[in-house]
Order: C-alpha cells, then sequence, then structure tokens
C-alpha cells in the first residue's frame, strides 16, 4: 500500500511537467524535483523492503546520482521563480557536477553484469551491511553521507537566497509583490521538509558507520540506527510533500510568479511608458490581444477574485508576458485595466436600465466589486462623478 503514495507523486510530477510548464519556466524545476524525491522513496523501497534480488540489483547504487540532483533542482526552483526572466545562468550549471562525478565514480560498479550487482546489493543489504564497493575516487561511505550533507546545505542556502531576493526587491521597489507571502510559506514549507530528511538521513549513516559524537546517548545511537525510524521519517517527509502541494493550489496550477506590476507612479514612470517598446523575441503581440478579446467575451473580470493570476492560468499564457503587455503596449498596469473594464461594464447596466430594478450595491456586487465603497472610489475616479449623480443623469436624459 505504502508504494502507491510515490507513484502518486510521479503522476503529480507528470502533470506539472506537461501541462504547466508553459505557463512558468520555474515549475519545470518544480516538477524534475518532485519527480526526483518520488523516484529516491521508491528505490529506498526497492532495496529494503521487497526482499527481491532483481528489485535490489536495479535500485543498489544505480540512483545515487538523483540524491545529488535534489539539492540543484530546489534551488533552480526558488531562483527561477525570484528571477524576472525565469532563466538559469551559463555558470548555474555547475551545480550539476555533483551528480556527474557521482555516475563517473560509480562506473566500476554500475558496468558490472546485472546478476553480479543483484548478488552483491542483496548481500550487502540483508547479510552484512557492509558498505565497501569498488569505486574510483570516492567510497560508498562518503557518497551517502556527503549526499545528505548536500542537500541539507542547499536547502538552507535556499532559504537564505530567498530572503536575499525578498530584500533586494524591496529596497528597489519600495513593496513587496503580491504574492510574496504565498511563495515564502512554499518555498520555507518546501526547504524545511528538506531539512528534517537530510538532517535525518545524516544522522542515520554516520550511526551506521559507526562516527560517533560527544553528545551521543544509547537513546540517540537505538533511534537513528533504526532502519524503519529512518525510512519512517523520509518516506513521511516526501509523502507530507507531496499533500502540501495540494494546499498550495496557486503553486500547484502554475499560476503565480514573483514580478511586481508596474504601474506608472510617477513622471519617469511615464516618460518610460511613452517610449516605443520592441517586442521580445518569439512573443506575438496580435495573438495575445485576440486572445484577450476573445477571453473577455465572457466577462471574467465581473468575478471579485479576477487577478492576474487567473487570466494567465485561463489563457494559457505567462504572468510576466501579460504584465509587460498590460504595461508596455497599453500603458495601464492590470488593476487599473481591470477597474477600467468593471466600471464600463457597470454604465452599460445603468444604460440598460438596470438601476431601476437592482440597489447601486447590487450593480457593483455584479460588477465584481468587493465593497460600496471601492466602487464609489473607482467610479469616481473614471467617470469623474459618483454612482448616484450618474444614474440621475441617465434617468433625466
Amino acid at each position: 500500500m505504502a508504494i502507491l503514495f510515490p507513484l502518486f507523486g510521479i503522476f503529480t510530477s507528470f502533470i506539472l511537467l506537461y501541462y504547466l510548464s508553459a505557463l512558468n519556466r520555474s515549475n519545470i524545476f518544480l516538477a524534475l524535483f518532485f519527480l526526483c524525491c518520488n523516484i529516491v522513496v521508491l528505490v529506498y523501497f526497492g532495496l529494503h523492503y521487497t526482499h527481491n534480488k532483481f528489485w535490489e540489483g536495479v535500485c543498489f547504487v544505480h540512483w545515487l546520482p538523483l540524491s545529488y540532483l535534489l539539492g540543484p533542482l530546489l534551488f533552480y526552483y526558488t531562483k527561477t521563480t525570484l528571477s524576472e526572466t525565469n532563466k538559469l545562468d551559463k555558470w548555474d550549471w555547475i551545480h550539476l557536477v555533483p551528480a556527474l562525478l557521482t555516475i563517473i565514480n560509480c562506473l566500476p560498479f554500475t558496468t558490472l553484469p546485472f546478476d553480479e550487482k543483484a548478488r552483491i546489493a542483496h548481500e550487502i543489504i540483508n547479510v552484512t551491511e557492509n558498505y565497501k564497493l569498488n569505486f574510483l575516487f570516492a567510497s560508498f561511505e562518503f557518497i551517502l553521507i556527503s549526499r545528505s550533507l548536500h542537500l541539507l546545505l542547499y536547502s538552507l542556502f535556499s532559504i537564505i537566497y530567498f530572503i536575499k531576493i525578498s530584500r533586494q526587491t524591496l529596497l528597489r521597489f519600495d513593496r513587496l509583490p503580491s504574492n510574496h507571502s504565498i511563495i515564502k510559506r512554499w518555498i520555507f514549507l518546501l526547504s524545511g521538509i528538506q531539512i528534517i530528511i537530510a538532517s535525518n538521513s545524516l544522522l542515520h549513516m554516520l550511526t551506521v558507520f559507526n562516527i560517533h559524537f560527544s553528545f551521543e546517548s544509547a537513546t540517540y545511537a537505538q533511534i537513528f540506527s533504526a532502519k524503519d525510524y529512518y525510512f519512517g521519517i523520509c518516506g513521511g517527509g516526501f509523502f507530507l510533500q507531496n499533500i502540501c502541494l495540494f494546499l498550495f493550489p496557486k503553486i500547484l496550477y502554475g499560476n503565480v510568479s514573483y514580478s511586481i506590476e508596474k504601474g506608472k507612479n510617477n513622471i519617469i514612470d511615464e516618460l518610460k511608458s511613452s517610449l516605443p517598446k520592441k517586442a521580445k523575441e518569439g512573443t506575438n503581440l496580435i495573438d495575445i490581444e485576440d486572445a484577450i478579446k476573445n477571453y473577455l467575451t465572457t466577462k471574467p473580470y465581473t468575478q471579485k477574485d479576477f487577478s492576474l493570476s487567473q487570466i494567465s492560468f485561463d489563457l494559457k499564457i505567462s504572468e510576466r508576458l501579460l504584465s509587460n503587455y498590460f504595461n508596455n503596449e497599453l500603458n495601464i498596469n492590470f488593476s487599473e485595466w481591470r477597474k477600467k473594464l468593471r466600471i464600463e461594464y457597470v454604465c452599460k447596466l445603468i444604460e440598460a436600465g438596470e438601476f431601476e430594478i437592482l440597489t447601486i450595491e447590487a450593480i457593483a456586487s455584479n460588477a465584481g466589486f468587493v465593497s460600496r465603497s471601492k466602487f464609489n472610489e473607482a467610479f469616481k475616479e473614471i467617470k469623474g462623478v459618483t454612482p448616484s449623480a450618474y444614474i440621475k443623469s441617465k434617468a433625466s436624459s
């Protein structure tokens, strides 16, 4: 029954990768991170719970490089989520070097005949627990310990990187993006789970290899030497990670970004917006315009929770691209654009005589405004008069 959990996680990973990678590049790294995590759980299961030589031979050593991908993929996801371009720098690929070195280091074992590998795996796992293998330049014990330390350091680094970029964003724009809180909670939770898993794995391996500390006690040795405890924490952590993804629907649906909506807040912004902007390579502005025009026929802006994230998800166009379209092509930010659409809709309702059967509050609610005060403020800003004055002018004409 337990094997269904990582299989479900792998299925979720492919959903993220196939359907949501087009919305945001960071979703690719999140999907790959989840995929690697759940494959690692399957490897643990195949090694220690199947008691089958074939699966032990398949799972033993071959998947070690995956352990060195977890940390970099977590960092890649964090970086591309926070960056303006959603792209990695060329030097970021250096993070994959430990995984590549592990592949090379393990070649003397992985190139053995499969029957020999299965025999060695079964003997080590079920009989001797003596992790001595013929590797090129790093021992098996070193790999098992360093992979946990590797993930632990990357998890801490991802949190530090998020804090650093958040502070830089605040200094640059004097405010944080609207999605800051949800992205912060998600990345901190994801990194925190990895810290628990990596710490538990590190202490277990140190105990197995008889590397002792001055603070050790009999209880410590009993806990961290027990396989059931070790696999319970690691497997439970990865399973909890899969469940937590569904508690963050914006993350799951891939329609969340860390960009700041830039309006014309000062004279510099107004001057910049008046200059012609070159379209990004590969961007078809006509397609975006047509897609939005067709989309507006359904009046999505009348929904109270209508947002840039929602239109991004519905149209399968990234938030960053849509934000650039509003700011650079229409010279208006999304919030102002939405406000104008709602006021135009209200005016049509009033001109159609809806004010005779509906109250102002009802009209405002039907247009997507959350309160009458917000509606009055927006209406006067755009039309120059209050809704009541506008209704009287239409009634008398």
